[in-house]
C-alpha cells in the first residue's frame, strides 16, 4: 500500500491503468472520452473555462485512442474479409478440378 492509501504498483495509477488493457478496449476508451466531455460540459456551465479545457483535452487524447482502435478493428475486418474471399475462391477452384477429374 502506497503513502495516499492507495494499493497501486509503485503509486502509479497510469501503470496499473494501462496494465490490465483499459486503454485496449474500445468501449472502456469511448466511455472514458464521454466522461470527460461530460465533465468539461459541467465545469464550463460552473463558470471554470480553464478545468473545461483541461477535460476537453483529456477527451480528446481518448478521442485519438479511440479512432485508432476504430481504424485497426476495420483493418482487421477488411484483412478477415479479404482472406476469406480468397479461401472461398481457392475452395471453388479445388471443388472445379474435382470435377473435371471425375
Amino acid at each position: 500500500m502506497t503513502s495516499n492509501g492507495s494499493n497501486n504498483l509503485n503509486g502509479n495509477s497510469n501503470l496499473n491503468f494501462n496494465r490490465n488493457g483499459s486503454m485496449n478496449n474500445i468501449h472502456n476508451v469511448e466511455k472514458t472520452m464521454q466522461k470527460y466531455q461530460q465533465l468539461a460540459k459541467d465545469a464550463q456551465s460552473n463558470g471554470d473555462p480553464i478545468l473545461a479545457q483541461n477535460y476537453l483535452q483529456h477527451a480528446d487524447h481518448y478521442l485519438r485512442r479511440y479512432n485508432e482502435l476504430n481504424d485497426r478493428r476495420d483493418h482487421i475486418s477488411e484483412k478477415t474479409s479479404s482472406e476469406d474471399k480468397l479461401l472461398k475462391d481457392q475452395d471453388l477452384k479445388e471443388n472445379e478440378n474435382q470435377q473435371k477429374t471425375n
